[in-house]
C-alpha cells in the first residue's frame, strides 16, 4: 500500500523561453521555443510524489483565473487530493523562465495567490488525516511554512523542507525539519560554504545538522547528492544524462524522495531513486512535463546499478 504525502506550497504557471544564452541586465536576447507548463515548487513536488506512487494531497493557493483552473485540473489528472486547495480573487502565480543551450535557467516569479498562504490559512486548511510525510518549500510566506512544519511535527509526520528559493529562515524553523534538501546555491546561503566537492558538501551538511536539521541532503546536479545524518555521510552519484532543462530537477528529487519514504524506505534507501528521478527530469523541457513516472525511474535505477557493479 502506498504511503501518504502532504505538500504545502506554491502553484505557478511557467512561461518558458529557450535561448542561446541567458541575457545580462539591460540586454534583449532573441529566443526560440516557447513552452507554457504547470509549475510552482509545491505543485511540482506534489506531482513528483504522485508519479512515484504515493497518495498525495496538496495545500496551496490559486487564483480563480484560467491558470488556476488549468492547475486544478492538472492536480485532478494526477490523482492528487485537492480538498485543501484555496481559491483566491488574486492571479495564480506565474514564473518567467529562460533556459540556455546548456540547460541552465534564470527564473523570476510573480507569487500572486501564493502570497496568501499565511499561518492562519495553513492551520485552517491543514488536513485532519495525518500524512506520513509533509513537504514544504520557501516559495510561500515563511509564517505559513512554519505553521505547516509545526503541525506536521506535532502529528508525528516526517518533515522535509526544500529551502528554495534560497533564503535564511528563522532558526526555529529548522528545528522542525527532519530532512533538508538544498542545492548548491541554497547550501551556500544557509552555511556560507559552496559545496563544489564531496568534502565541502559534507562540511556544509554538518553545519546544517548543528543548526537543528535531522538529515541534510545536498543536491549537486551531475555530481549526485550527499547525505549527512547521525550515522555519518553517504554520497550517491547521479546517472549520466543529456541535460536539456534543469527546471524542476530539484523539485522532482524532493517529491520522489518523499514518496519513497512514505512508502517505507528510510532516507538513505530512498536516495538513489531520488537521484535517478532528478536526473531524468533534466532530459525534457518544462517543469511538470519533465517529471518521470515510477516505472521510468526504476528502469534507470536498475540500469545505473548494473553499470555501477
Amino acid at each position: 500500500m502506498s504511503g501518504s504525502v502532504l505538500v504545502v506550497g506554491s502553484t505557478n504557471m511557467d512561461l518558458i523561453v529557450r535561448a542561446g544564452r541567458l541575457p545580462v541586465p539591460g540586454e534583449t536576447v532573441l529566443g526560440g521555443e516557447f513552452v507554457q507548463a504547470r509549475g510552482g515548487k509545491g505543485a511540482n513536488q506534489a506531482v513528483a510524489a504522485a508519479r512515484s506512487g504515493a497518495q498525495v494531497a496538496i495545500l496551496t493557493a490559486i487564483g480563480r483565473d484560467a491558470f488556476g483552473r488549468e492547475s486544478l485540473n492538472g492536480f485532478t489528472q494526477e490523482g492528487i487530493d485537492t480538498s485543501s486547495v484555496q481559491r483566491r480573487d488574486l492571479p495564480t502565480g506565474v514564473a518567467l523562465i529562460t533556459v540556455n543551450q546548456e540547460g541552465e535557467n534564470c527564473i523570476v516569479v510573480a507569487p500572486g495567490a501564493n502570497g496568501s498562504l499565511d499561518a492562519a490559512t495553513v492551520e485552517a486548511a491543514y488536513p485532519s488525516a495525518k500524512p506520513d510525510v509533509c513537504v514544504c518549500q520557501l516559495e510561500t510566506p515563511l509564517e505559513g511554512v512554519q505553521a505547516a512544519l509545526e503541525h506536521a511535527s506535532r502529528a508525528g509526520s516526517l518533515t522535509i523542507l526544500n529551502p528554495a528559493p534560497a533564503k535564511k529562515p528563522d532558526p526555529a524553523l529548522l528545528l522542525k525539519v527532519d530532512c533538508l534538501t538544498p542545492n548548491e546555491s541554497e547550501t551556500e546561503t544557509l552555511t556560507g560554504i559552496r559545496p563544489d566537492s564531496i568534502d565541502l558538501a559534507t562540511k556544509a551538511g554538518a553545519i546544517l545538522r548543528e543548526q537543528g536539521v535531522g538529515t541534510a541532503i545536498i543536491t549537486m546536479g551531475a555530481k549526485g547528492a550527499v547525505l549527512v545524518d547521525s550515522q555519518g555521510v553517504c554520497h550517491q552519484p547521479s546517472p549520466e544524462v543529456e541535460t536539456i532543462d534543469t527546471t524542476a530537477a530539484g523539485d522532482t528529487f524532493t517529491g520522489s524522495l518523499a514518496a519513497r519514504v512514505a512508502q517505507g524506505d528510510n532516507l538513505r534507501e530512498a536516495l538513489r531513486y531520488a537521484c535517478c528521478s532528478g536526473a531524468l527530469a533534466v532530459t525534457r523541457m518544462g517543469a511538470q512535463p519533465s517529471i518521470p513516472c515510477a516505472a521510468a525511474v526504476s528502469s534507470l535505477e536498475r540500469e545505473f546499478c548494473r553499470l555501477d557493479d
